[in-house]
């Protein structure tokens, strides 16, 4: 069973691919979010021509075939390679779920079941009071016990959205919602090791317990300097694509939990080598996730099969008026009740691909002839 065609829809926004085999097998994958057209560009410039007509007839074979890609484009290792690699590997997943009949949960030696999420607001131009009005609404209507919310701001030099934003947000949010449920924070590489640990002396005094991306992500000691002198969990990785840097980031206990995302690390195979590292270091991996495009899907399915997996999946609350162009992509779109979400049960992915929203995408094709 061999490659014979790759073909991408993409948007700026998102872009989907498809995979095709010579005996008529398909699945479909996903491009990393942002840029997705960037994306596809290097999907069939740099990774189709090492992939077609190469061997996926089990799915031992996929780690050989995303390393021999990577390999061939050595003097390109960046994020662009990953985030097309990405839709390879997870189109791949898909196929070979259809063949077997099963999800890719099941695939990994999970099974399918309704799994805890945290509501993950992604907003900083919202009030203290407003957010923690939204996450009361929110929690009375899916059951939510666990949500994070922004401090700081992104990539701010130690500056705030606004003056007092976050001394603020950090109490009004755990009155607002009791000491029953779990609080998360994501600081988006905003602070210096001196401010973060002072930050997080604040959030542990609200039992706040994972501070995510505490420092400038690329300052990694400064974020164990960070881990290691607050007890609440200091978490990251999200940005990280190159498997050597995520070997030294967690031999050297850069942070207390690993926070992969599937799209940004070139797929699930690449992911599962983090997960792996992680669990042999004794690390949980909570990735992220923080749209919901296809890549909450395919984080479900992870987080339902791997050993280390972090006690939540992240579950984006963000709606069309910030995340417009994750609607109409599939169909299936997951909801949560009582807290949770369910694993997607049917084959592969276990969604429908819209054809009408591939109708409006730009379309590229790779094969062949």
């Amino acid at each position: 069973m061999k490659i014979l065609s790759i073909e991408t829809f993409s948007t700026a926004d998102v872009g989907l691919v498809r995979v095709r085999t010579d005996d008529g097998a398909q699945g479909w994958g996903q491009l990393s979010p942002y840029h997705a057209d960037i994306a596809a560009t290097v999907l069939h410039r740099q990774v189709a021509v090492h992939a077609l007509g190469q061997d996926i007839s089990a799915l031992s074979l996929l780690d050989d075939l995303l390393d021999r890609v990577y390999e061939k484009e050595y003097k390109f290792p960046g994020s662009y390679m990953c985030r097309a690699l990405g839709g390879l590997d997870t189109a791949i997943w898909d196929l070979h779920g259809k063949l077997q009949g099963k999800s890719v949960c099941e695939l990994l030696g999970g099974t399918p079941r309704p799994i805890r999420v945290y509501a993950s607001s992604m907003k900083r131009d919202i009030t203290p009071a407003q957010e923690a009005e939204r996450f009361l609404r929110l929690r009375d209507r899916h059951g939510y016990d666990a949500f994070k919310f922004r401090i700081g701001s992104e990539c701010g030099h130690g500056r705030d959205e606004w003056p007092g934003r976050t001394e603020a947000i950090i109490p009004a949010i755990r009155t607002a919602l009791g000491d029953e449920a779990d609080l998360l924070v994501d600081a988006n590489s905003c602070y210096s090791p001196d401010q973060a640990i002072e930050v997080g002396r604040m959030l542990q005094a609200n039992g706040i317990c994972h501070f995510e991306e505490p420092c400038p992500y690329w300052e990694l000691d400064w974020t164990r300097r960070v881990a290691e002198t607050l007890t609440l969990d200091v978490t990251g990785g999200e940005q990280d694509n190159n498997l050597a840097l995520w070997k030294h980031m967690i031999e050297s206990r850069v942070v207390d939990v690993v926070q992969p995302d599937i799209c940004y690390l070139g797929g699930i195979a690449r992911t599962l080598r983090v997960a792996r590292m992680a669990q042999a270091a004794g690390l949980p991996c909570t990735p992220h996730s923080a749209n919901l495009s296809l890549v909450t899907i395919f984080t479900l399915h992870l987080m339902g099969a791997i050993e280390n997996a972090g006690p939540y999946v992240e579950f984006s609350i963000e709606q069309a008026d910030y995340y417009p162009w994750q609607y109409g992509i599939y169909s299936e779109f997951p909801v949560a009740r009582d807290g949770k979400v369910q694993i997607p049960q049917g084959p592969g992915w276990g969604v429908q691909i819209n054809p009408s929203w591939l109708e409006h995408a730009d379309y590229r094709i790779s094969r062949i002839e």
